[in-house]
């Protein structure tokens, strides 16, 4: 499990956390209310507040509570590694303290709205609200210090590098400053700082590589000093957690040349001291600096202690120069190398079970295996055919060699030139079936049979004769009276003829309208006449609308618009203007009571029918054609009681 801090929502602080949820409550819900209303509408108006500012906390709560890992839940590594960086207790002490404030505010919230179902007037309400949100946020301002810590924790977990444990792993560990920084800069693109100074390195550093298209990746520990395990300080702890929990080589790194400052013996004893963790693990003595001393270099005495460490299989010695680059390519190697056959290894075997069948993965893939034995007992060999064992062994240089398709391809012009025939290894009676069509079935009868490939030739034949001999007036006769056989040939030619015109027209119709609306014939103009004959027969009186389309229809000159009666020099005369005028206002102005209605029955109807469909809305207090409408820009007014996601201070 590869476990990142980074998703961790950031806390906030008290005030903010006060401000964040009566901020909401009061944009949220409704905010005013009065004496006149109804008690109980008065006590659901304070007790929705009461709830929602609970909910409110306790939604907030369970986000700070749920993003935090729990201790229990976790890898043992990162367990460790927060409990030396930040004290477990004081980590549990602060959740704990937010679980809590979040059941005081709930049971605060059941009390008072217990209190809110009895209350009697508008004003024993407001203050039993008051009261409760006033307890609330006192719980809420004791999380002051809890609330600081936490966020101290999620920033410091934000910066601590991505691990995982269960992963190909390289850890680097010994004494500050002998070299282990510069490795892990050498094979990996980790930003490391390194300096000529111990304790460069304060924390875990990861970086990543590949090995034979595996992922790796390597750990460089902060410095160990050889002493006991209660004086250790906070950076040290860091190597000894990443030390007793990853699976992983250990590469302990060691400085020959002293120049580290911390001699030799000082270095194999701190090798001593924390071999124990080395359990069941890869464990590499890498000596570095190899430039300035090599392990031949030693005396007698440092040579045969060193010799002393290395034990066939358990531990394994190497050497580099991270300055002149010299092995450190072939140490990463050897690692990887053990360390991946290790994992398979350990993968493959996991011992043997109390029966003595073998444990493990490759005791469950042994035990799906079934080999089937026949049951006579005769051993019945392999048959291999004789063609199989005389096939020669494909050769490109062999100019005898068979042809594959790749061969047949190249010849015959190429890719996209050339197909492979696919059914030229069919095995059929006769080779000349290979390439027949797939017969199409229809009714349990072959298609092909009926059809003549030479049926299109022959009409075009039978119709062009047709056509001379109808020319030629061969069909013309002067008998008044046919043969009933001649009729029906006649009047089945003709309905052919028809059906050839019809498709022929279809097809057109089909091109021509392609990308067009078909619209019916019927529907694209309609008479005046019709719409006159509709109108009358529904009530309406139609003579000025009649006569309007007609004046529409000869145009809207002003001489043409005028009736006959009038004269045309009339146009300039302030009565006609006067006239006009009020024709257009008349037209402008309109009664919706009277409009489209033709008498004092219809009238009632209608209204009846309007008040009747407004009845629902008026119960539901919905927005009906009545009420007041105000547009997008509101006035400031509207706005009184409530506030955007601007500052809270004012308050």
């Amino acid at each position: 499990m590869k476990t990142t801090w980074k998703d961790i929502q950031p806390v906030p602080t008290s005030q903010e956390f006060l401000d964040i949820v009566l901020s909401r409550t009061q944009r949220r819900l409704p905010t005013q209310i009065r004496a006149g209303f109804q008690i109980s509408r008065i006590r659901n108006f304070y007790t929705r507040k009461v709830k929602f500012t609970a909910e409110t906390f306790s939604e907030k709560l369970s986000l700070i509570l749920d993003g935090f890992p729990r201790l229990q839940d976790i890898h043992p590594f990162h367990k460790d590694l927060l409990n030396t960086l930040y004290d477990a207790d004081h980590f549990r002490i602060a959740l704990g303290q937010l679980s809590t404030a979040k059941h005081l505010i709930e049971i605060v919230s059941r009390d008072y709205v217990r209190l809110l179902k009895y209350a009697q007037s508008l004003f024993q309400c407001k203050q039993l609200k008051r009261a409760a949100l006033g307890r609330m946020a006192t719980i809420c301002r004791r999380l002051k210090d809890p609330l600081l810590y936490l966020d101290q924790v999620r920033q410091h977990l934000g910066r601590l590098p991505s691990i995982d444990p269960n992963t190909r792993t390289l850890l680097i560990c010994g004494y500050p400053n002998v070299g282990k920084s510069s490795f892990l800069k050498s094979v990996t693109r980790a930003d490391v700082d390194v300096q000529p100074y111990a304790f460069t390195t304060k924390s875990l550093f990861v970086g990543h590589f590949d090995y034979k298209y595996l992922r790796f990746q390597a750990i460089d520990t902060p410095g160990i000093l050889d002493h006991p395990l209660e004086e250790m300080n906070t950076i040290e702890m860091q190597s000894i957690t990443a030390i007793a929990h990853l699976r992983s080589a250990i590469l302990y790194f060691m400085d020959l040349s002293e120049q580290c400052g911390y001699t030799v013996q000082a270095q194999m004893q701190l090798f001593q001291s924390i071999k124990p963790l080395f359990a069941n693990k890869l464990v590499f003595i890498v000596i570095n600096k190899i430039d300035v001393t090599r392990p031949e270099d030693l005396d007698e005495e440092s040579q045969a202690a060193l010799q002393a460490l290395l034990k066939p299989g358990d531990v394994e010695m190497l050497q580099l120069s991270c300055t002149t680059e010299e092995g450190v390519q072939e140490v990463k190697n050897a690692a990887c190398e053990r360390l991946i056959a290790d994992r398979v290894a350990q993968k493959l075997k996991s011992g043997t079970n109390s029966s003595g069948t073998v444990g493990g993965r490759l005791g469950d893939v042994l035990n799906r295996i079934h080999v089937a034995r026949p049951m006579d007992g005769v051993v019945r060999e392999a048959f291999i055919p004789d063609a199989v064992k005389k096939m020669k062994k494909y050769d490109k240089m062999d100019p005898e060699r068979r042809k594959l398709a790749r061969d047949l391809e190249e010849e015959n012009g190429g890719a996209g030139v050339f197909n492979v025939d696919l059914k030229d290894k069919y095995l059929l009676a006769n080779d000349e079936w290979k390439h027949d069509k797939i017969p199409e079935i229809f009714d349990g009868k072959n298609i092909a049979d009926f059809v003549d490939p030479d049926i299109e030739a022959k009409l075009q034949a039978l119709e062009d004769e047709e056509e001379k001999l109808e020319a030629e007036g061969y069909y013309d006769s002067d008998e008044s009276i046919e043969d009933d056989e001649d009729a029906d040939i006649r009047m089945k030619a003709e309905i052919i003829r028809e059906k050839q015109t019809l498709i022929r027209n279809d097809a057109k119709m089909k091109k021509s309208l392609k990308n067009r609306a078909i619209i019916p014939r019927s529907s694209t103009r309609k008479k005046l006449s019709d719409m006159d004959d509709q109108l009358d027969q529904l009530g309406f009186d139609t003579t000025s609308i009649v006569s309007r389309a007609r004046s529409q229809s000869r145009g809207r000159t002003p001489l043409r618009s005028r009736t006959g009666t009038e004269d045309a020099m009339d146009v300039d005369d302030p009565a006609y203007e006067a006239k006009m005028r009020a024709k257009s206002r008349a037209r402008s102005q309109s009664n919706r009571r009277d409009d489209g209605v033709t008498n004092e029955t219809a009238r009632t109807k209608a209204e009846r029918a309007q008040k009747l469909g407004q009845r629902k809305m008026n119960r539901m207090a919905r927005q009906g054609e009545a009420d007041r409408h105000v547009p997008a820009a509101m006035p400031k007014h509207l706005f009184s009681g409530k506030r955007g996601m601007g500052k809270t201070n004012s308050r």
